[in-house]
C-alpha cells in the first residue's frame, strides 16, 4: 500500500541526524540512486538494492509523503558535508574592527610604520578605526587631524574606502575604513605567491655549488619582528592624557 498507517508514523519526529539503514521504520519510500528517481517502493526492498551495491539507505527528506530516500556512499556523503562546513566557517569568520591611533603631527617615519599595519589589518579583512588624538590646543586646529586621516587614506586607497567618515569624540577624530571587495583573497594568493617565490630561490641557491664544490647551505629568509604586533604595541606612541601639554603653545 501507498503511505503509512494513520497515526502511528506521522507522530514521529526527525531525529538531530539523517536516518540510515534499518533505522528507517516506514513501510514505503520513494527511493533516488544517484541522479535517477526510482519511484516508491517497500522499505525492504530499497534496503536489499542498498545491500547490493555496497551501499546505505539514507532518509533525506523525512518530513515528504512517501519520506524520500537516496541510496548512497553514506560515510564520504558525512565526510563532504563536513567539509563544507568547515570552509563556511571560515568564510563566515568575525570581522574585527581594530584601532590604530595618530597624532596631528604624526612623523614620517611613524606614518609608515602605522599605515604599514593598517594595511595588514585590511588584508587580513578587518576593518581599521583611524584615531587622531588631540592634546592640550591642539583640539583648536582639527583640520590637522583631518589631514592625518586623509594621508593614510590615501595610502590604502587602492585596498580600502572610507566606511565612516571624520567625526569628533570628545580629544579624538574618528574614521572608518574597511578593505574593498575581492582584497583578502588577493593578498592570500600574493602571500602563497611570494612563498614559493622564496622557496625555490632558496633552493637554486642551496643548490648552486661554491669554491669547494659542495652546495652552498641556504639561509632561512629574515623574518619582520613586528608583522604580529597588536594594537597596544602599535599604539604605545600615542599617550591620551588629556591633562599633559594642556597648556602647550600651538
Amino acid at each position: 500500500m501507498n503511505g503509512r498507517p494513520p497515526g502511528r508514523f506521522d507522530r514521529r519526529r526527525p531525529e538531530a541526524g539523517l536516518r540510515i539503514n534499518h533505522r528507517i521504520r516506514v513501510p514505503e519510500i520513494r527511493v533516488i540512486l544517484e541522479e535517477e528517481q526510482l519511484g516508491i517502493m517497500p522499505t525492504h526492498e530499497a534496503l536489499r538494492l542498498a545491500e547490493e551495491k555496497g551501499l546505505d539507505l539514507v532518509e533525506i527528506s523525512p518530513r515528504a509523503f512517501p519520506p524520500v530516500c537516496r541510496i548512497m556512499d553514506y560515510g564520504k556523503y558525512k565526510y563532504e558535508e563536513a567539509k563544507k562546513k568547515q570552509q563556511a566557517r571560515k568564510r563566515a569568520s568575525t570581522v574585527e574592527t581594530k584601532e590604530i591611533k595618530f597624532r596631528p603631527k604624526t612623523e614620517e617615519h611613524d606614518m609608515d610604520f602605522k599605515v604599514k599595519h593598517v594595511r595588514r589589518f585590511l588584508e587580513g579583512g578587518n576593518k581599521v578605526r583611524l584615531a587622531v588624538v588631540f592634546r592640550g590646543r591642539e583640539i583648536t586646529h582639527p583640520q590637522t587631524g583631518l589631514a592625518v586621516l586623509q594621508r593614510v587614506v590615501e595610502r590604502c586607497a587602492d585596498i580600502a574606502s572610507v566606511e565612516a567618515t571624520q567625526n569628533m569624540e570628545g580629544r579624538r577624530m574618528i574614521m572608518v575604513i574597511a578593505p574593498k571587495p575581492g582584497v583578502v583573497r588577493k593578498a592570500q594568493e600574493a602571500k602563497k605567491a611570494a612563498a614559493a617565490a622564496q622557496m625555490a630561490a632558496l633552493a637554486q641557491k642551496k643548490d648552486q655549488p661554491t669554491a669547494g664544490g659542495k652546495g652552498q647551505q641556504a639561509a632561512p629568509p629574515p623574518e619582520d619582528d613586528d608583522d604580529d604586533l597588536d594594537e597596544d604595541a602599535i599604539n604605545a606612541d600615542v599617550d591620551e592624557d588629556e591633562d599633559e601639554d594642556e597648556a602647550a603653545p600651538i
